[in-house]
């Protein structure tokens, strides 16, 4: 049993991608007000972690979608050549 005042999030969907010494979890959870994004970066066992309601997921992707863009529009970094 959870926490006096503690909610139940459910788990709908769980992914999790790795880049070198990084590893992120994307977890679509429901809870009592509503659905949610949980993005979560561990690196070395340092979390992180940001919350976008569903509602907001259409403008977080078109944002994210831009960065894209902008970045292949500039090219790779000097590291990367």
């Amino acid at each position: 049993m959870g926490r006096p005042g503690q909610t139940t999030q459910d788990a709908l969907l769980n992914a999790k991608i790795q880049f070198e010494r990084k590893q992120f979890f994307f977890d679509l959870k429901e809870n009592p007000r509503g659905r949610f994004l949980k993005i979560t970066e561990d690196v070395g066992g340092r979390r992180g972690t940001i919350i976008i309601p569903t509602s907001d997921l259409e403008e977080f992707r078109e944002i994210l979608q831009q960065v894209i863009d902008a970045d292949s529009v500039v090219g790779p970094t000097e590291l990367e050549s």
